[in-house]
């Protein structure tokens, strides 16, 4: 198992906020594949990169995370394609790698070549939409849980929205584009059972970029391990984890 701290860190960020297929064999992926980029992506929010009538179907989209707290200091890289979803990101020198795509939510150490893939529940797969992103809507599901609007605020240059909300587990508060897009830019947790505090900060928002549907599937060589959910939840309930590396976006496996 990855360091415990940094760990731990990533877990609160991930799943306090709620936001990382393979029912056949997968087409080979390079392990460090990166998608290709159309030339002259444009920051979200401003313009979008100029692309084909085929990408603008589907939409695209990359978010850089830089997450800060006690466990230390960590970048996370996501990607979308419509409701396909990968993440990336090192932890104490293993690279962590998540993709959900259809049915499957695989989460594997490319680092040890070890991983599992745990069937989805019909509440996730429900929640999908070809137009909707899966990463990013942190600000859209704290109102849902009762957030407020506090204030306006200029963000990095940004017209911003900050919400805001306090419950038993702690402090949220994101600032989020004034904007339909609503992508969070700064997120901030005050965690009230261990009296500290946890950043993230969103950077280089892009969409429009051309991305292969085999950058959605996982490297065929890594040694995955499958569960029903129901398999996954029990032994998640006995030991606290199963696999070599914690499932990060319970959303998108769980649905909530």
């Amino acid at each position: 198992m990855i360091v415990r701290g940094v760990t731990a860190m990533l877990l609160v960020c991930a799943l306090g906020f709620g936001s990382a297929a393979l029912a056949q064999q997968p087409s080979p992926v390079e392990p460090t594949a990166q998608p290709k980029v159309q030339a002259a992506a444009k920051k979200a929010g401003t313009a979008k990169a100029p692309a084909t009538p085929k990408a603008e179907m589907v939409p695209t989209w990359y978010a850089q995370a830089l997450a800060q707290g006690p466990g230390g200091f960590n970048v996370t890289h996501f990607w979308s394609k419509g409701s396909k979803f990968r993440a990336e990101t090192v932890v104490a020198g293993h690279k962590v790698v998540t993709i959900v795509n259809g049915e499957w939510y695989v989460a594997y150490d490319a680092t040890k070549g070890l991983g599992i893939r745990v069937h989805r529940t019909e509440e996730a797969l429900a929640n999908e939409a070809p137009f909707k992103r899966p990463f990013g809507n942190e600000a859209v599901k704290l109102i849902k849980r009762g957030g407020e609007k506090i204030r306006d605020e200029v963000f990095h240059g940004r017209p911003a929205i900050v919400y805001q909300l306090t419950d038993r587990l702690g402090r949220r508060t994101i600032w989020a584009t004034a904007d339909a897009i609503n992508i969070p830019l700064r997120i901030e947790f005050y965690n009230r059972q261990t009296a500290s505090n946890l950043s993230t900060d969103y950077v280089d928002w892009l969409t429009g970029l051309v991305i292969s549907d085999d950058f959605f599937t996982p490297d065929p060589r890594i040694n995955v391990k499958s569960y029903e959910f129901s398999e996954y939840a029990h032994f998640t309930s006995k030991i606290g984890g199963v696999g070599p590396v914690p499932v990060l976006y319970m959303d998108l496996l769980r649905g909530h």
